[in-house]
């Protein structure tokens, strides 16, 4: 049903256009009208519900819009098949946990989010952060975990494409998530988020925000991955 697809979103691009006053006027957005096109079809195609009473304004979802689909701004919006939900709290929310260790006991706990991508299901935002976090991207690293779980499994590596090399993704992305640790283990102050070494899907999320929004530090800091993400996801922003 492809045909019946792209027949659907060469209707909405005829249809409708970007209300320009409402465009995010992020730096690291570019102005394009491709950018634009795609953020038109995800408003289209995705489902967005505000919770504990927000309002989710024109603009609002404009600007979530075009902050997911800058990382498939060369890979399109097929990549985020399969789901429809954008979920959004006014700030940071709860999730209970459970976990069973190896000796069989039961942990269960609270963990405090601003932000988590459901295999399968939606991607849920705390708007707070997405507007006003200096030191994350919320929304790319939510939907960079949307990638990452493509083929079934968040594990720091998106299902790579043809003529990528799986070895070379893999030895640099290790290297530096190992440096990554042992730096905090040392007690040193790192770049990178520390939350980037609490699992290496995390590290592929943290890396992500980086990659688009300080590509040059990236580039310098980190050569070998962000080598790896110009060929994944297509683009150079350095």
């Amino acid at each position: 049903m492809g045909w019946l697809t792209d027949w659907r979103r060469r209707r909405v691009l005829t249809r409708h256009r970007v209300d320009e006053a409402l465009w995010p006027r992020l730096p690291f957005l570019p102005q394009t009208q491709k950018l634009k096109d795609l953020a038109l079809l995800f408003l289209a195609e995705k489902q967005f519900t505000g919770t504990h009473g927000l309002e989710v304004s024109d603009a609002m979802r404009l600007s979530i819009a075009a902050q997911a689909c800058l990382p498939i701004l060369e890979l399109g919006l097929d990549w985020y098949s399969g789901w429809t939900g954008v979920v959004i709290y006014p700030g940071d929310f709860r999730v209970r946990r459970t976990e069973v260790d190896e000796d069989g006991v039961v942990h269960e706990w609270d963990d405090e989010l601003a932000g988590e991508a459901m295999p399968g299901g939606p991607v849920v935002l705390s708007w707070d952060a997405a507007a006003h976090d200096p030191l994350m991207n919320v929304v790319i690293h939510e939907f960079a975990h949307k990638l990452d779980m493509l083929d079934g499994v968040a594990d720091g590596r998106p299902p790579l494409h043809a003529g990528m090399d799986g070895r070379a993704w893999q030895k640099a992305f290790e290297e530096a998530f190992k440096g990554l640790s042992d730096a905090l283990e040392r007690g040193r102050d790192t770049w990178l988020d520390p939350y980037a070494a609490e699992h290496p899907a995390e590290f592929f999320a943290v890396i992500s925000e980086k990659f688009f929004e300080d590509p040059r530090a990236t580039r310098r800091r980190y050569p070998d991955v962000y080598d790896q993400l110009k060929l994944f996801y297509r683009q150079d922003p350095a």
